[in-house]
């Protein structure tokens, strides 16, 4: 069987793409896997490093505003279709799986001309264009949460890192604090603004350090690769004060998760599936541009008590100190967070989109 798998743009397109491509191959090893992507986005390194082939397309971003640019787009839009059916011509694919993104559109477009089998899978809770197009041309649609609005869509839940999947944060939780340098005896709060960061989140969690010191928290704070933190501790740190420590970018965030007792970060949808999928009670602070998907995302951990969300102009020093503090040190409303957050989305979404590709690929029913 050959897969054709279009994603990229972000990390919220290209993880699950690459969790996809995983599971199917530990599937059938001999499985030709090739990515489509553009030559702009995080594709273009991530794919090839994890070992699978990328062809590329020109990129046809849709202007939002009535201007030059946007008179563009049809014939930008030709070009990469054609482009795309040209990588459909030579790599001959049973199926085509698109994970939403600027090259999702011409793939769908190429798919359908050249009537190959086609996958959607949606990674927000809010669909976005490329997917509403996409759906329209198959029965075979996936979705990372429940109440997706698209024909035909399955909740599969959305594919993330097995290193994540798999965690089991209690039995890591010892080698995680010693590996950030933390106290096994006090509560842990992770921060962390997704792989650039969030200053505003950075900000307010730094103005609270006295706060998190005088509850006995210890902060572990990821500020991002271009991002900064200076922590307020008011007066003179007491020697033996919780830790607050910074990282700009840490590449084991299973043992960050591990480590932690509380985190505090955005909502988009790899960051809610992870910290829910892991039992981690989560201050969710959506971002505050787009069309609202990130507080969407959110939402259903939120309302089963896993979680809790604060507008991103509501996240100040003030809100943090009267909150977070507390609640990272009440062990008890801790672990029911944990336990509501854990039962809400599945961590064996590679799985379950892994059999809808190859149900596809059989012509078999949708569901």
């Amino acid at each position: 069987m050959r897969v054709l798998l279009a994603g990229g743009g972000t990390a919220g397109h290209t993880s699950p793409l690459l969790a996809t491509a995983d599971a199917l191959r530990r599937r059938d090893p001999d499985l030709e896997v090739v990515c489509l992507g553009t030559p702009r986005g995080l594709e273009t390194s991530v794919i090839p490093a994890a070992g699978y082939r990328l062809e590329l397309v020109s990129p046809v971003p849709l202007s939002r505003s009535i201007n030059a640019d946007l008179f563009r787009t049809p014939a930008r839009l030709r070009t990469s279709v054609n482009e795309a059916v040209a990588v459909l011509d030579r790599v001959r694919p049973d199926v085509v799986v698109g994970f939403g993104g600027y090259v999702s559109v011409p793939a769908y477009l190429a798919a359908r001309r050249r009537k190959t089998t086609l996958v959607v899978h949606e990674g927000n809770a809010l669909p976005g264009i490329a997917n509403k197009l996409g759906a329209r041309f198959t029965p075979y649609v996936a979705t990372s949460f429940p109440g997706t609005k698209l024909p035909h869509a399955v909740v599969t839940g959305l594919p993330i890192r097995r290193m994540i999947a798999t965690l089991d944060r209690s039995a890591r939780r010892a080698e995680a604090l010693e590996f950030f340098g933390l106290a096994p005896e006090r509560p842990t709060v992770l921060v962390t603004g997704g792989s650039q960061g969030a200053q505003r989140i950075n900000n307010a969690i730094a103005a609270s350090a006295a706060a998190f010191a005088a509850a006995g928290v210890q902060v572990l704070h990821i500020v991002g690769p271009k991002g900064e933190a200076r922590p307020d501790f008011g007066a003179a740190r007491a020697s033996d004060a919780p830790a607050y420590r910074i990282e700009q970018y840490v590449d084991r965030m299973d043992l960050a998760y591990a480590a932690a007792d509380l985190v505090v970060c955005r909502a988009g949808s790899n960051t809610v599936t992870e910290v829910s999928g892991v039992g981690l009670p989560a201050v969710f602070v959506p971002l505050p541009i787009g069309n609202g998907e990130q507080a969407l995302n959110a939402r259903p951990v939120v309302d089963a008590g896993g979680g809790l969300l604060v507008a991103d102009a509501a996240f100040t020093p003030e809100w943090v100190a009267s909150t977070v503090p507390a609640l990272a040190a009440d062990h008890d409303r801790r672990e029911q967070m944990g336990r509501a957050a854990s039962g809400v989305i599945p961590l064996d979404a590679d799985e379950r989109l892994a059999d809808l590709i190859e149900t596809a690929a059989r012509g078999g029913a949708a569901r």
